[in-house]
């Protein structure tokens, strides 16, 4: 038993005079011990190869060095794309009070409204503000149970102000705007679905509100789910 602790011991201090040693050599002559072990490496396999005439094809000197320098990465995963970011999963919607609404989606044009570009009052809501598909987008109502100004988050197209009315939008019902017709049945359709009031209007509806709301810079990440590129 003696024997085997004085045999450990020897070996525990020849590690510490070699490390010891090594850490020496740096010192004095600057040079990288890891340079050393890799010069080593190197060498030993060129000797191997030598001795072999070579067999091992393609592996050049210089795709030794460049081995030797690639750093090993351990459990190297791909990097995960990066999602958008959107507001139905983004914000908690619970905290606001829900309402089930019949959502249907109209345009400016003469489809929805009977008016054409022409006309003065195109593209003008009832509040006096012109329709808009944005962050915030003009919708209408039935004004005695959302006001004009209320906003509503409405999942799947995004926050709406009511700013219009409607002949056919009674009661549980809203109309959001949409661009174009191609639009209101590819995006939208016909839905029932529950909304959220993030806050109830007080009857009266501006440009310069609605445009304040679409440049909230803490939503600008959102800005994008709902613009419409001019390109696709």
């Amino acid at each position: 038993m003696g024997l085997i602790k004085r045999t450990s011991k020897r070996v525990f201090m020849t590690i510490l005079f070699l490390i010891a040693l090594m850490a020496t050599f740096e010192t004095i002559s600057g040079v990288d011990a890891a340079m050393i072990g890799n010069w080593a490496l190197k060498h030993t396999i060129l000797s191997k190869m030598e001795t072999s005439e070579r067999k091992l094809e393609g592996l050049s000197e210089k795709r030794i060095d460049q081995l030797l320098m690639k750093p090993v990465q351990a459990n190297a995963q791909p990097e995960r794309e990066k999602q958008p970011r959107i507001l139905e999963q983004d914000v908690d919607w619970s905290k606001y009070p829900q309402k089930t609404v019949i959502a249907t989606g109209y345009t400016a044009g003469k489809e929805s409204t009977g008016k054409s570009p022409s006309h003065p009052s195109y593209g003008i809501t009832y509040s006096g503000v012109k329709v808009k598909r944005d962050l915030y987008s003009t919708i209408a109502a039935d004004t005695t149970i959302f006001p004009i100004g209320t906003i509503l988050f409405i999942p799947g197209y995004g926050y709406g102000v009511v700013a219009d009315t409607g002949s056919a939008i009674k009661g549980n019902r809203i109309d959001l705007y949409y661009e174009t017709v191609d639009d209101v049945y590819k995006e939208w359709g016909k839905k029932k679905l529950a909304v959220y009031i993030v806050k109830m209007g007080k009857g009266t509806l501006t440009e310069e509100t609605l445009a304040s709301l679409n440049q909230n810079k803490a939503l600008q990440v959102y800005r994008q789910q709902y613009i419409k590129t001019r390109n696709e």
